[in-house]
C-alpha cells in the first residue's frame, strides 16, 4: 500500500517526470473539470439509434463511454449475459492487417473471441482510436487558461499601498480603511496622528498604483478562452462562428466553417455505421448512428445574417 501523503522520494519522482518540471498541466482539478466537460460535449454530438432493448439506460451510457474513450467495443453473444458488448484487447492480423482476436477481461467474464466468428467490433474511427487525445489536447489548454484568468482577475483588483512609520499609525490606517469599506459616509480621525511630535515628518506614505486600465487583460484572456472552445467544437462537429470576427460573414465563409466542423465527425458516423452493419448482420440487430442536427446543438437554426434557414440539414 502506498504511503499518503507522499514522502520526499515519491514527490521527487512525480515532479521529475514532468517537463518542464514546474508546470503541472494534468494533475489538477481544472484539467479534470475540462476533461469531463469536453468529453460530454463530444457525447452530445452522436446519437445511437435502435439499440437492443437490453442496452438501454446505464448500459447505453457505458456504450457511449467505451466507444468514445477507447474507440471500439467487441460485440458478442454469451450464454450467461446474452447479446453483449465489452471493451477488449485486440490482437492478431489478417491479410489486410486488421485484428483477428478480441480478449475480454471483465471481473465477471474473461474470454478470447475470434472476430468474424463469435464476435464483431463496433468502432468509432478507422484506426481503432477514441477521442481522448482530442479531449486531453484542449483540456490542457483550457486548464492553463483557467489559471491565467484567475491570476489576471486577482492582479486587476485595485489596492491601496500605504507605508506607516510606526505601529500606532498603522493601526489608525487600518481602522480608517475598515470604516471606509463598511460604507460609512463620514470618518473622523484625530489630526494629531498626521504629524510626528518629535520631528514633524509625515507618519505614512501613499504609493499610487497607476495605469490600471492598461494592465487589465481579463477581456483578452476570455476572448482567447472562447476561441479555444470554438476550436474544440470545430473538431467534434459543433458548428461555430468566430465571435471575434466583427463584420458579417458571407455565405461561403459560413458554409466553409460548417464543413470544417463536420469533417471528423462525419468520419466517425460513417465508421460507426459501417461497423454496425457487420454487427447487425451477425447478431440480428438494427443498430445505427447519426449526427445531431446543428439546431439541436447550438439552440437555433439561424444563418450568420440572422435569417431563419429551415432547409439547412447535414
Amino acid at each position: 500500500m502506498s504511503y499518503k501523503p507522499l514522502n520526499y522520494n515519491e514527490i521527487n519522482i512525480a515532479a521529475g517526470h514532468y517537463s518542464p518540471s514546474n508546470i503541472k498541466v494534468y494533475n489538477n482539478k481544472a484539467f479534470r473539470f475540462w476533461e469531463r466537460a469536453l468529453f460530454q460535449r463530444c457525447q452530445s454530438v452522436l446519437i445511437a439509434n435502435d439499440l437492443p432493448e437490453e442496452w438501454s439506460g446505464n448500459v447505453k451510457d457505458f456504450l457511449y463511454y467505451c466507444v468514445l474513450n477507447w474507440g471500439y467495443v467487441s460485440v458478442f453473444d454469451d450464454d450467461k449475459y446474452g447479446r453483449s458488448f465489452q471493451p477488449a484487447t485486440l490482437s492478431g492480423f489478417d491479410f489486410y492487417y486488421q485484428p483477428t482476436k478480441a480478449v475480454v477481461s471483465n471481473p465477471m467474464l474473461t474470454k478470447e473471441f475470434t472476430i468474424g466468428k463469435d464476435c464483431e467490433i463496433l468502432k468509432l474511427t478507422p484506426d481503432y482510436e477514441g477521442i481522448h487525445d482530442i479531449v486531453e489536447y484542449y483540456a490542457e489548454k483550457l486548464s492553463e487558461m483557467d489559471s491565467a484568468i484567475n491570476m489576471a482577475i486577482v492582479n486587476s483588483k485595485f489596492a491601496y499601498f500605504l507605508g506607516a512609520r510606526n505601529k500606532g499609525m498603522a493601526e489608525a490606517l487600518k481602522k480608517i480603511y475598515d470604516k471606509m469599506q463598511k460604507g460609512e459616509p463620514l470618518i473622523v480621525y484625530d489630526q494629531r496622528i498626521l504629524n510626528d511630535t518629535t520631528d514633524k515628518t509625515d507618519p505614512f506614505h501613499f504609493i499610487e498604483r497607476t495605469n490600471l486600465k492598461s494592465s487589465y487583460i481579463v477581456d483578452d484572456l476570455l476572448r482567447d478562452f472562447q476561441t479555444i472552445i470554438n476550436m474544440f467544437d470545430a473538431e467534434i462537429g459543433i458548428k461555430t462562428v468566430p465571435y471575434q470576427k466583427a463584420e458579417r460573414m458571407v455565405t461561403a465563409e459560413a458554409e466553409s466553417k460548417t464543413d470544417d466542423s463536420l469533417a471528423r465527425v462525419r468520419v466517425w458516423v460513417e465508421t460507426l455505421n459501417s461497423s454496425a452493419e457487420v454487427v447487425n448482420k451477425h447478431f440480428g440487430t438494427n443498430i445505427s448512428f447519426s449526427l445531431r442536427m446543428p439546431e439541436e446543438i447550438d439552440g437555433g437554426d439561424e444563418d450568420v445574417n440572422g435569417e431563419d434557414n429551415a432547409d439547412r440539414s447535414l
